[in-house]
This record gives C-alpha cells, sequence and structure tokens, in this order.
C-alpha cells in the first residue's frame, strides 16, 4: 500500500534510550526538559527567537487567535485545511474568505482590501503546500489598516522566505508537527513570534493560565505536550536535514516521470525557498482527476485531494461564492510523497497517471 504520505520514523533503539531516561526521571509532561530541550534545538535550528511546542498546530492557531485577543472578522483562505478556518469559528470570530491565486494557490492579496470592513481585526493566511504567500505584501496591507497577521505555516518546516525562516513573519506564526509533515513529534504544533510579550501570555495560555502554583494570569487551556512527543522530535530534528534532502530528490523524479503528463504544477513564490513537502498536481478537469484516483487506488496507491471542498462551500462554516478557489478544489491532486517511497513506486505512480492519460 501506498499512501500519500508515511511519517519518518526514527531507529527504534534511539527512541528507547529516551524513553529509559523519562522512566528514570519519571516526568512525563508539563514542560518537562524534553520539551525544554527541544525548543531550544528548534529554535537554534530555524534561527528564530521565540517557540513554544503546543500538543497541536490547530491548538497554535487558536492560542494565536486568543492571544491577539481578535473579535470580529478575520479574512483568510478557503483553501487550506478546515482547522485554520475552525479555530477562527470555534475563537468566536467570522471567517471572511478572499479568493486565491491560481498559480500559487495562496491567498490573492490583490482581492484583501476589497474585503476589508469596520469589524475587521485580522488576516490568517496559508502558506499553501509550504509556498510561502506574498507575505510583504500582506503585512503591507496589515499595517495601513492595523490588523494583526497570523500565518498558518502548517506545511512550512525548513521553508525560508528573503533567507530568513518562514516563521520569522507575522505577528504570530503557527507550525504543525502531525506525523504526516515533514517534520513531526507524532502530534504536535508550536507558536513562533518576535514578540517577548505575546511569548508570555501565551506560554500562560497553554498552561491553564498559571503563573506559578497558585496564581493564574490568564484563562487558559492544557495545550502542552509530553516528553515522548519531544523526544521523537529531537530524534527526527537529528535526521531532517537528509529528509529535506531526499524529498527535493523524489519530487524532481516525479517532474522527470511526469514531464509528459498534462497537468500543471504550482507557481513558486520566487523570494522564498522551497521545502518540497507535498507534490500537488493539477489536472485539466475533474473528470480526469476522478479517473486518476480510481486507477491509483485500484493498485493500492493512495492519493489525497488537498484540499477538497473549498471551504467556503460549507455550510458549517460562512457560505461563500470563490470560483478559483472551487475551481482549483476540483481539479488538484496530491501525490505520495515521504521519506521511504522509492523510485520504483514513482514509477509504478507515474505509468498508471500517463496510461489514464493516453486511454
Amino acid at each position: 500500500m501506498i499512501n500519500v504520505a508515511k511519517p519518518f520514523l526514527p531507529p527504534i533503539e534511539e527512541y528507547i534510550e529516551y524513553i529509559e531516561g523519562i522512566w528514570e526521571r519519571n516526568w512525563l509532561t508539563n514542560n518537562g526538559p524534553l520539551v525544554n530541550e527541544l525548543e531550544l534545538k528548534l529554535k537554534d535550528y530555524l534561527n528564530i527567537k521565540h517557540l513554544l511546542y503546543l500538543t497541536n498546530g490547530t491548538m497554535a492557531l487558536q492560542i494565536a487567535i486568543k492571544a491577539l485577543n481578535l473579535k470580529g472578522e478575520i479574512i483568510t483562505t478557503p483553501f487550506t485545511y478546515i482547522a485554520t478556518s475552525s479555530s477562527i469559528v470555534w475563537e468566536g470570530c467570522k471567517p471572511v474568505f478572499v479568493d486565491i491565486d491560481s498559480k500559487t494557490l495562496n491567498i490573492n492579496t490583490s482581492l484583501i482590501k476589497a474585503a476589508i470592513t469596520k469589524k475587521t481585526c485580522a488576516i490568517i493566511a496559508t502558506h499553501v503546500y509550504g509556498n510561502p504567500c506574498d507575505i510583504d505584501s500582506i503585512q503591507e496591507i496589515a499595517n495601513k489598516h492595523n490588523l494583526k497577521v497570523i500565518f498558518d505555516a502548517a506545511h512550512c518546516f525548513g521553508a525560508r522566505y528573503k533567507k530568513k525562516s518562514v516563521y520569522e513573519y507575522g505577528d504570530i506564526s503557527t507550525a504543525s508537527f502531525h506525523a504526516t509533515k515533514l517534520f513531526h513529534t507524532a502530534e504536535g504544533g508550536a507558536v513562533i513570534t518576535k514578540n517577548a510579550v505575546l511569548l508570555k501570555k501565551m506560554a500562560f495560555l497553554r498552561n491553564f493560565g498559571h503563573d506559578g502554583y497558585e496564581k493564574f494570569a490568564e484563562v487558559g487551556i492544557n495545550a502542552k505536550n509530553s516528553e515522548f512527543h519531544a523526544a521523537i522530535g529531537l530524534l527526527n530534528l537529528k535526521y531532517i536535514d537528509g529528509i529535506l534532502k531526499k524529498y527535493k530528490t523524489l519530487s524532481n523524479y516525479y517532474d522527470e516521470r511526469l514531464k509528459n503528463l498534462e497537468v500543471r504544477k504550482i507557481v513558486l513564490n520566487t523570494k522564498a525557498e522551497y521545502n518540497f513537502s507535498y507534490y500537488p498536481i493539477i489536472f485539466k478537469n475533474e473528470e480526469i482527476l476522478k479517473n486518476s484516483i480510481d486507477a491509483l487506488n485500484k493498485n493500492m496507491v493512495y492519493p489525497r485531494r488537498y484540499f477538497y471542498p473549498s471551504l467556503n462551500q460549507l455550510s458549517i462554516l460562512n457560505m461563500q461564492n470563490k470560483p478559483v478557489s472551487e475551481d482549483i478544489s476540483r481539479r488538484v491532486l496530491c501525490l505520495p510523497l515521504y521519506y521511504s517511497l522509492t523510485f520504483e513506486e514513482i514509477n509504478l505512480i507515474s505509468r498508471i497517471l500517463l496510461r489514464i492519460q493516453n486511454n
């Protein structure tokens, strides 16, 4: 079986060493030594100032919204995972969708200004598939209209913008370290900010609001992560350079094998360094996409329609007409991409896709 993603796992013997240490200390959670070590090493690797390790990437979005005290309307993209928008609704705000650029698949910055009202408090933009948004334009609009900016950088580990980590930008950037991500801690996420005051507030928010044992500075929640998850992260961080290199190699191999397939690729931000965390292709129409999925599934290959449907079409959110996102969501497919994927498996996937095209 070839799934769309498969987590990288370090040698089990190395993980057992960490487990033995956890057993000896009997310190399983509550910001233990491995959590603190992971935070320090992530900051060092990414060359960022402040980072808090959390339960998951969704909690990171919710804490970011809460920390910025956002109320009212938040401009966002309909082409992303539902967690981006559901976090907005969960925190009592209203998502206002702005359509996407048909080439980059990121939020179309030329449409943001028209969506701003007196109720607009922030912009939450996703770097889709790890391809950085037009960060400068978004920040310029936010500055002009006194809006906060959160970048949903769930797909972005290792990606850079203007020679700096993508996490460096916005009031807060959020990360996901879910098992399907290029860098993972089985479950996990993070909030990143350059603002020390915001960092302190988010540190309270992730731990019930505790300011010591008997004082409470905020109404917080439990967004801490465990020593077991941190251990996975510390080990995976040792191998991350090789993981990034392998994803790029596999993506380039896909490019070669699929050069005659009548699909198009996303246009990458020229100011950025891409991390090759996904391999999306955009078909000419939905019928070809569905036929391709059926043929792949019959051969036990399971790609995913990231992201379908377009979020603006969900009745549980704020339904609005966004034709570009709706069109792209019907035609885009992410092919399997993970560290242990082989060239032979890519050959199989490529042959199936080309055969469907030529039938």
